[in-house]
């Protein structure tokens, strides 16, 4: 394959349908959903637990809280789109749908993130014995999800390639 073809191909997108984007944005709400989920159910099983009351501060145990609240937010905004096709359009889809859509899945990726970064405080912090080690682990791996969730997706669309 030639240089030239290869950069020919690396620009080439196919516009889609309104229906084949919605499947899309729908599939891709569908497809973050079960972890998402499953996430919220360790950190419900994890309140339970005798370790969170003996081992956690009241302090850390807000900030699981918290990271409960995010989490949940997150999954509220990623089946939004659902709720939002089904009352307002079943029989149809918009230009409107597949914007608000896209918007929705794209704003719960901030409180999942946060949330989920908060949680690896706490787990790290009962691991190593250490808030400042837990503080960094935490804080390094929301700047790994702010990278390739926020940062990675703009550079690729600014040179050039189909990412909204």
């Amino acid at each position: 394959m030639t240089a030239e073809s290869k950069a020919r191909r690396s620009t080439e997108r196919e516009e889609l349908s309104l229906n084949d984007a919605a499947t899309h944005v729908l599939e891709e709400c569908r497809t973050v959903l079960p972890g998402m989920q499953a996430l919220f159910g360790f950190q419900l099983i994890a309140v339970f637990s005798e370790s969170f009351r003996t081992q956690l501060s009241s302090t850390e145990q807000k900030v699981h809280l918290a990271a409960l609240v995010l989490v949940t937010i997150g999954i509220v905004l990623v089946m939004a789109p659902a709720a939002l096709h089904r009352q307002t359009e079943p029989r149809a889809v918009s230009e409107r749908f597949i914007t608000i859509s896209s918007r929705l899945l794209m704003t719960s990726m901030a409180p999942l993130a946060i949330g989920i970064c908060l949680d690896v405080y706490v787990v790290s912090r009962v691991i190593v014995g250490s808030r400042g080690i837990a503080t960094i682990v935490a804080a390094s791996l929301f700047v790994v999800c702010i990278v390739f969730w926020f940062v990675l997706p703009r550079a690729v669309h600014r040179v050039g390639g189909a990412v909204p």
